[in-house]
């Protein structure tokens, strides 16, 4: 299926033309057939000589229906521009044709209507001219007369070619579907339609919804119709009708959408690039401050902020689903005139905090013309993947980077450069303000590196620097530690030479808190010589040479295949105030265990050596 969305000024035979095509009646208010004018959307769809179905979104032409009529336009990848052949260009064919060169939309076809009451070939001219310059100033012109028939089979024939023409889209794309109506029917409940133009929709798919005037909600699809026809699923592009379960009526309105669930980043703010509507870009200087963006169904008012050159920054009033590369269209409500097409650069744009920050922000995105995996990462350092996705850069683009990341996040490669610099410079400065307590714990490297995630820590190490800044520099015990340090204060090292004497006379015989406090070894002191690997740790206050509990196990072997904790005291050479939290700690390793009358044994048994030593 294709859709296909009508445009151009009231009462130019648009609706009589897609009632001729059909057969179907788009109009849906005894009103408008009353007053013989569209005033909301139609819907209607016909199959065409191929055998390929296409849907038709009737739009209003009155100045006043604008809204109404960018809604039913802005999901539809093409259009019939209409223009009468009796009254030629008007008014609102002039806004329309604008709101179309706004959007992008470059599919479509001119169709001069009318062609029984007067020579339709003037009237095809004059519009050719007034589209010239637009992304629609070469689509084909059919002229017709939905009265008599005349030219209504070239119309289906050049429908056709439109449909065979149009890009294919992706059935495993993010749904996003603009809501274009929304109502209640009797036992089923609430029902909302739109135009899928990419994705799948399944029976029983949860979906989000989100609006301006409500939280975003989940919600499943209960049943879901396509041209008046049950689906189990339904691909883009397409019109839907679904059948919504856990959400009222009047929660869901025009200009809400549906989506994907977690695949989408709504923002109330967003850089974008400005194109003219007739050419040249507009005069920044003079764009009103408040303006409407329409995109998809909805509009939203929009505060804007010139960065420079024909970028502007946007602040919504309310969040909209948006993805880098969409169209958008921004008008002047209280003028009545489109002022200018946007694209969207940026959905999640830093703050523009110091003096000169908005030009410096024109010009870094000066080259964005889409989404682009390197330069995104590159602009942001660092950014988590699911994000760089759901602002719209296709998923083979980021995996193929191959940026060190952790966490879910990518760190770009000259980020890390940088960051490995200032690691190493944020470890010397630790360690130089408190030696006794070298390395920089890793939550204070990732605060003073302003990582998100304290596993990117691990990827400047392995990645950053220049091959010199971080080469002498390790994680051990959860700090970044320098590997070769400038050492311990001389009164500790002083102290540790004592002790290292008197524990290398007598190995387990650890010092009491007295001698500890004569050498002025308090536990701070002990807790830094512990943690750079001069001293084991075996209790509070219980502390020996590092290699004491191998050499224990040793000693401990020559006892036989079961011993008591006597035992091991006598043969260890020291008091119960050691063996005991020794033996522990041992047990704790694997290398012993208690046994059923209470006594102990080793677990792997190690040789005995006559040079054993401690180190």
């Amino acid at each position: 299926m294709q859709v296909v969305a009508t445009a151009g000024h009231v009462d130019h035979g648009k609706s009589t033309l897609v009632r001729a095509l059909t057969g179907m009646e788009p109009d849906r208010w005894a009103e408008e057939r009353r007053r013989g004018m569209t005033i909301d959307l139609g819907f209607a769809w016909t199959t065409l000589p191929s055998g390929a179905e296409v849907a038709f979104v009737d739009v209003p032409g009155h100045e006043r229906f604008v809204t109404t009529m960018l809604a039913g336009v802005g999901p539809v990848p093409a259009v019939l521009l209409v223009v009468a052949a009796d009254e030629g260009w008007m008014p609102q064919s002039a806004e329309h044709a604008d709101a179309l060169a706004a959007l992008g939309v470059r599919h479509g076809l001119l169709v001069v209507t009318r062609g029984d009451l007067l020579e339709p070939d003037l009237a095809r001219d004059e519009a050719r001219a007034h589209l010239a310059g637009t992304p629609l100033a070469d689509i084909p012109a059919v002229c017709v007369s939905a009265a008599t028939g005349a030219g209504m089979d070239d119309l289906r024939v050049a429908l056709d070619d439109l449909a065979a023409a149009l890009p294919v889209p992706d059935p495993r794309a993010d749904v996003r579907l603009w809501v274009d109506r929304a109502f209640t029917i009797r036992g089923a409940g609430t029902v909302v339609t739109g135009t899928l133009p990419a994705g799948r929709l399944r029976v029983d798919d949860e979906l989000e919804v989100h609006g301006a005037d409500h939280p975003p909600r989940r919600v499943t699809v209960r049943a879901l119709q396509s041209l008046g026809q049950p689906h189990e699923r339904v691909s883009g592009v397409a019109r839907v009708a679904l059948n919504l379960r856990g959400v009222p009526r009047e929660a869901v309105v025009r200009g809400d959408v549906l989506l994907t669930p977690g695949a989408w980043l709504p923002t109330a703010e967003l850089d974008a690039r400005l194109s003219g509507v007739r050419g040249a870009a507009p005069d920044l200087a003079e764009l009103p401050e408040q303006l409407t963006l329409h995109v998809g169904s909805a509009a939203v008012a929009a505060r804007v902020r010139p960065l420079g050159d024909d970028v502007v920054r946007l602040r919504l009033r309310h969040p909209v689903p948006l993805r880098i590369g969409d169209r958008a269209v921004l008008r002047d409500p209280g003028r009545r005139r489109v002022t200018a097409g946007l694209t969207v650069l940026d959905v999640a744009p830093r703050l523009l905090r110091r003096r000169g920050a908005a030009t410096r922000r024109a010009a870094e995105l000066a080259d964005v013309h889409g989404p682009d995996a390197a330069g995104e990462l590159r602009r942001r350092g660092v950014v988590r993947r699911a994000d760089l996705v759901a602002m719209g850069v296709p998923a083979e683009q980021v995996d193929a980077l191959r940026a060190p990341g952790a966490g879910g996040h990518l760190l770009d490669p000259g980020l890390a450069t940088v960051l490995g610099g200032r690691l190493a410079a944020a470890v010397a400065a630790h360690d130089a303000a408190d030696p006794l307590d070298p390395g920089l714990p890793l939550e204070a490297a990732r605060r003073a590196l302003d990582l998100p995630d304290a596993r990117l820590v691990e990827v400047v190490l392995r990645h950053g620097g220049d091959g010199r800044s971080t080469e002498a520099l390790t994680l051990r015990d959860g700090r970044v530690a320098a590997l070769t340090g400038a050492g311990l204060p001389a009164a500790v090292r002083a102290a540790l030479e004592e002790l290292r004497a008197d524990l290398q006379q007598r190995p387990f015989d650890a010092p009491e808190a007295a001698r500890l406090a004569a050498l002025g070894l308090g536990p701070r002191q002990l807790a830094s010589l512990v943690r750079s690997g001069e001293l084991l740790r075996v209790a509070d206050g219980v502390v020996l040479l590092p290699g004491a509990d191998d050499r224990a196990v040793a000693v401990l072997g020559t006892l036989g295949p079961e011993f008591s904790l006597s035992a091991a005291r006598q043969a260890l050479g020291t008091t119960r105030r050691v063996a005991v939290p020794l033996l522990e700690l041992l047990a704790r390793s694997g290398r012993t265990e208690r046994t059923a009358d209470g006594g102990h044994r080793l677990v792997r048994p190690a040789p005995v050596t006559a040079d054993r030593r401690v180190r």
